[in-house]
């Protein structure tokens, strides 16, 4: 309602209270002016001879009162104001005090009576009046009357209500119909449901009910942060038995990538367990090679998997397919490096001192947009580029540069001689990387990880101070503006990086911290001992941990499941032959992958572990059985009843 519609609305409600009052007085004055009659009939009998006049004053006095009692207020202020009083309010109620008290000590019990009958109900006028006037007076002070809803269109009122959060909507919800109409509105509970990270990619018709929706979903989230502290779920081993010795994994949302020593390369897909792992046919030139080269590299996005292998040969394959490649290439010398971005199809490789730079285009073709001459290079690529302008961080040796296809040459962005690149890492704005000093530079804080900021090409950040070397650092993954690094003084580190402050420093790894990923609770790390922790960032402390022969070489998780890799250093362990038919006799060396899974539906029958699950029909089943059996029962053939 506006404003001068309000005034007015007031003015007329106290015109109306007057007019009621008026009419209430003259009913009760023309009622008992007989009882006023034979009242001051007694008064007069009742007083004393020397004090007649006194009582004439007061009766003058009363009926002066009597007849400025019917004027309005203002009136009676401003005869007095007329008349010179400075303070005519205060010169009434000095005299009103004085008339009443005189009054009071000339009448009798009678008349005292009649007098307290006569003004009550006068006290409730004024109690009424008192009331009005502080309604009146709350209605001045609070502008927020819940009248909008009237006059305001339903749209409008629905961009007021955008702004409140899940527990002002709940309490406006009790306020009317009309508001609580607006408050459970579903395009509300939608946003807001969007908003905490919740389906995403849905549209609004998609829900019959977005409150229960994201009632559900925090219910959900409820359960899955408690599986995760208490570590209730299920575990799966992704086992290859022909692949001999693990040599690297990557993964990408639901999809898994492992590369073996055979030269196999294997992907899982976590989503649909029941359909067995794709099988990813090498290309010709290696898949003829006798012996057949090592994977060294493997690297998948959610549409593309690639590949690289010891004689410079790089494969890209189809998620969706499989089967062949969809691109290839090879290059003279050993494949150093290579990432894949997490979001396009974009390939960056490193052999020697070559640099080159895959995209594919509109029409899936790829081609080589980039190339470059670095030495020792240590390589990423930045995210949320698209297809049409990947961007490439490199850092060699001690120098970190920019690998765009817009410009000739790769643009400088940090170099300090003497001081080597360690790790690297870049999200969609920032590119992070630790620097290891040496020499006078340790006297100045030790080693340091240095933010560089991808629009302005400057320092954003400078945090760190570790006489260890800085090992792995997770910018992409972690939440926003933290950082979360480890070292090989066996502690992982967590900082923020609008203050440059330590957030959390755990001592985690006796042998140096391989691997770190952390959300806004959470940090999962692995370290050189084979030993995967998880911690709460809040507290500090370690939730649970587990442990496997070999290194931690790669971690990765989201808000149900967790991935790790156990990856041996030997590929060659002594004493096994890789044309050995007996697989068992390299168990031990060979690594492991472990997926674990906290979603509140793991814990139905399908989710038992591969060992609990084999039987002795399969082919590999030995390999999980042989340790159920007794050593008689493998003599003899026969199988154990329990």
């Amino acid at each position: 309602m506006a404003e001068n519609e309000l005034v007015a609305f007031r003015e007329r409600w106290k015109q109306e209270l007057k007019s009621i009052k008026v009419e209430r007085r003259l009913g009760r004055a023309s009622s008992s002016s007989q009882d006023k009659k034979r009242d001051l009939k007694n008064l007069n009998e009742a007083c004393s001879s020397s004090k007649v006049e006194e009582g004439k004053v007061s009766v003058s006095g009363g009926e002066t009162a009597a007849d400025t009692e019917d004027q309005p207020e203002y009136v009676s202020i401003a005869r007095s104001l007329l008349d010179g009083r400075t303070s005519p309010l205060l010169d009434r109620i000095q005299e009103e005090r004085s008339r009443r008290k005189r009054q009071y000590q000339n009448m009798t019990g009678v008349c005292s009576a009649s007098l307290q009958q006569e003004q009550q109900p006068q006290r409730k006028a004024r109690k009424e009046e008192e009331l009005v006037d502080l309604l009146i007076q709350d209605l001045n002070e609070v502008n927020d009357i819940p009248f909008f809803d009237v006059e305001l269109p339903y749209e409008l009122a629905l961009k007021i209500f955008q702004y409140l959060s899940c527990a002002e909507l709940g309490r406006c919800a009790q306020v009317s119909r009309a508001w609580r109409v607006l408050a459970e509105d579903g395009v509300l509970w939608f946003r807001m449901c969007t908003k905490e990270g919740y389906h995403q990619d849905a549209g609004v018709s998609d829900s019959p009910s977005w409150k229960s929706t994201l009632r559900d979903c925090r219910n959900s989230a409820k359960t899955l942060r408690s599986n995760w502290k208490n570590r209730v779920g299920s575990i799966s081993q992704l086992q290859f038995e022909l692949g001999k010795v693990l040599c690297d994994v990557s993964s990408c949302d639901n999809f898994v990538l492992a590369g073996y020593t055979s030269g196999d390369v294997r992907l899982w897909d976590t989503l649909h367990w029941d359909s067995s792992a794709s099988y990813l046919k090498a290309n010709s030139l290696s898949a003829n090679t006798e012996p057949r080269p090592h994977v060294s590299h493997v690297q998948v996005n959610g549409t593309v998997a690639a590949a690289a292998y010891e004689d410079g040969c790089v494969d890209l394959w189809s998620t969706e397919t499989g089967g062949e490649p969809i691109h290839h290439f090879q290059v003279s010398g050993r494949i150093q490096a290579l990432a894949l971005s997490p979001d396009s199809p974009a390939l960056v490789s490193a052999a020697g001192s070559d640099v080159r730079l895959d995209s594919a285009n509109d029409c899936g073709y790829w081609r080589t947009v980039c190339r470059a001459q670095l030495p020792k290079t240590s390589l990423t690529l930045v995210p949320g580029r698209g297809k049409q302008h990947p961007l490439a961080v490199l850092a060699a040796e001690n120098t970190v540069y920019l690998l765009d296809p817009r410009e000739e040459e790769p643009r400088m962005l940090h170099s300090v001689y003497g001081h080597p690149i360690t790790c690297l890492d870049a999200s969609d704005s920032q590119v992070a990387f630790g620097v290891k000093r040496t020499g006078w530079a340790m006297h100045d804080g030790g080693n340091k990880i240095h933010v560089y900021s991808l629009e302005s090409n400057k320092p954003a950040a400078c945090v760190g101070n570790s006489p260890g070397d800085f090992t792995c650092i997770n910018l992409r993954d972690s939440s926003p503006h933290l950082l979360v690094c480890g070292n090989k003084d066996r502690r992982v580190r967590v900082f923020d990086l609008r203050t440059s402050s330590s957030v959390a420093s755990l001592y985690a790894h006796h042998l140096g911290v391989t691997s770190v990923q952390a959300d806004d609770w959470k940090i999962v790390s692995g370290g050189g001992e084979g030993l995967v922790c998880v911690w709460e960032m809040r507290m500090g402390a370690k939730l649970w941990e587990m442990h496997n022969r070999h290194p931690v070489r790669h971690v990765r998780f989201n808000t149900s499941t967790l991935l790790t890799a156990n990856i041996p250093d030997d590929k060659s362990p002594r004493g096994a032959c890789i044309t050995d038919d007996d697989l068992t006799a390299h168990r031990r060396h060979r690594g492991v992958i472990c997926h674990y899974d906290f979603s509140e539906d793991a814990l139905s029958q399908d989710h038992i572990l591969p060992i609990c699950r084999s039987d002795y029909t399969e082919t590999s089943g030995y390999n999980y059985n042989i340790g159920l059996a007794m050593p008689y029962d493998r003599l003899s053939g026969s199988h154990p009843s329990h």
